[in-house]
């Protein structure tokens, strides 16, 4: 009798290869805008599924998303009174360090140092 062959690996099974993903959409999403709404879809189906170290990356990349949204409203609100094009400037450094952390992170297979930071 041979033993019971061990499941399939899904694409989440803790190699990274999701959330990098993520994190490219998000930065492609400064060119074309709707790819970071596919990416925090991905990370919300993802995170529950994921190893401790990977669920990190998944909560960052949510709360990137929710915090570089509501960073941005604010912005636009803004720009009639011009502090508000000093604030989308923030936003767009803000979210290129913010993905290149977690980048770096994730390719170094450790876990993100303080995911629930509003900063970088």
């Amino acid at each position: 009798m041979t033993p019971p062959s061990p499941p399939p690996e899904s694409a989440n099974s803790g190699d990274g290869g999701t959330a990098n993903i993520i994190y490219i959409l998000y930065l492609v999403s400064i060119a074309v805008g709707i790819t970071s709404i596919v990416g925090v879809i991905m990370a919300y189906i993802n995170q529950n599924e994921a190893p401790g170290w990977l669920k990190t990356h998944y909560r960052f990349q949510i709360r990137t998303f929710w915090i570089g949204v509501l960073y941005s409203v604010i912005g636009v609100a803004l720009t009639t009174v011009v502090i508000g094009f000093a604030i989308l400037l923030f936003v767009l450094v803000w979210w290129i360090v913010r993905c290149i952390k977690g980048m770096r992170a994730l390719g170094e297979r450790k876990e993100v140092e303080n995911p629930a930071s509003w900063m970088f």
